[in-house]
């Protein structure tokens, strides 16, 4: 599908939209109050009749001014519309206030990259992520997250799992096809697709291979819900040269996890994927292609998420399009058996084998 073509605006139209760049981010931080305050709840509740100012001055406990001011910015933003002397939502409000992935990119992008993001040319010149520097002085944000403060952790998993998390119910019959008995979940974080994959097959046994801070959220999810002897635990840092996957899985699986490396880590990673296994054995690669989307919204949220990455997460990977990707599967020596798309919200499903000999 074509997502992007030739620019047609006029020159209004163009003006218009560079002066929404220059003010954007007024625009999300106006947004968020006027979410975060109630206002828009306020008004949400009255959706036919319409509320006036003094009004929702009163239900909100706030100043005159204040409202005044931030209804004023909801105009001009589109969230609001007046009519009557009165203040009505938005479709877009609706979906502002509503919409759980809206919420959750919108939390993620305030409590994770906002901040940094002062720094992302820097991180562009240096390739390193200068924004996570406003948490604290690591790497990268994988050895961070269980020193975050409570909120910025909190909206980093939201938005790690509410994107994967819509996915793993249908990608669950396709992993099991071939009746696996040991899955190894390489990035497998605080074990969520794991513990699916135990109450999906009474006969599975999965191995989680991580950093440690996440693989003892992991154990400890595992100890509270009774699977601790149906899993393993492999302490490791993929990104150790020297480090070789351990062998006898039938499936290796990698949700949303080779997009937080650059493409020779990816390439590097793969080829010891393929070190351990044998031919009947899969890689099963689940990622969000910003190419395979079906709305362009998705496309744009996938776009700007790669810049997280650049600026926050590791400073040399992205949200890839799909045959970038497929040039590191074949550099690998891997090849692509099958090609699922329109799993979850947003995600492809790659199931890969060893590059037969001849091939």
């Amino acid at each position: 599908m074509t997502l992007y073509s030739e620019d047609k605006s006029t020159a209004l139209e163009a003006m218009e939209k560079a002066q929404w760049l220059a003010f954007a981010p007024v625009v999300f931080q106006a947004s968020r109050a006027l979410r975060n305050l109630g206002i828009l709840a306020a008004i949400e509740k009255r959706r036919l009749a319409g509320i006036t100012a003094d009004e929702m001055e009163q239900e909100c406990n706030l100043s005159h001014y204040g409202t005044r001011v931030l209804c004023e910015s909801g105009l001009a933003i589109g969230l609001l519309y007046f009519k009557n002397d009165k203040y009505f939502l938005t479709k877009t409000a609706s979906f502002f206030i509503n919409d759980k992935l809206t919420e959750a990119n919108s939390d993620f992008v305030n409590d994770i990259c906002y901040k940094g993001l002062f720094d992302l040319e820097k991180s562009i010149v240096t390739g390193k992520p200068e924004g996570l520097k406003t948490f604290g002085d690591w790497p990268t944000v994988y050895q961070a997250l269980a020193e975050l403060p409570e909120q910025a952790r909190e909206s980093w998993f939201k938005f790690d799992h509410y994107y994967s998390d819509q996915a793993f119910d249908g990608v669950l019959p396709l992993v099991f096809s071939q009746s696996p008995k040991n899955i190894l979940d390489i990035g497998g974080n605080t074990g969520k697709f794991a513990f699916q994959c135990l109450s999906y097959s009474p006969d599975v046994k999965v191995s989680i291979m991580d950093l440690p801070g996440q693989l003892n959220m992991a154990k400890q999810a595992a100890i509270e819900n009774g699977n601790e002897n149906r899993m393993g635990f492999i302490e490791a840092d993929i990104l150790d040269e020297n480090l070789q996957i351990p062998s006898g899985f039938d499936v290796i699986w990698m949700s949303q996890f080779l997009d937080c490396f650059s493409d020779e880590q990816i390439i590097s990673i793969l080829k010891r994927c393929v070190n351990a296994m044998n031919d009947n054995d899969r890689v099963c690669i689940l990622e969000p292609f910003w190419d395979r989307q079906r709305f362009k919204a998705s496309a744009f949220s996938l776009q700007m998420t790669s810049l997280y990455f650049t600026n926050i997460a590791n400073g040399n990977s992205q949200m890839y399009h799909s045959e970038v990707f497929a040039g590191f599967v074949k550099a690998a020596g891997l090849e692509t058996e099958s090609i699922h798309d329109g799993i979850g919200i947003c995600h492809t499903l790659l199931v890969c084998r060893k590059k037969q000999s001849g091939k």
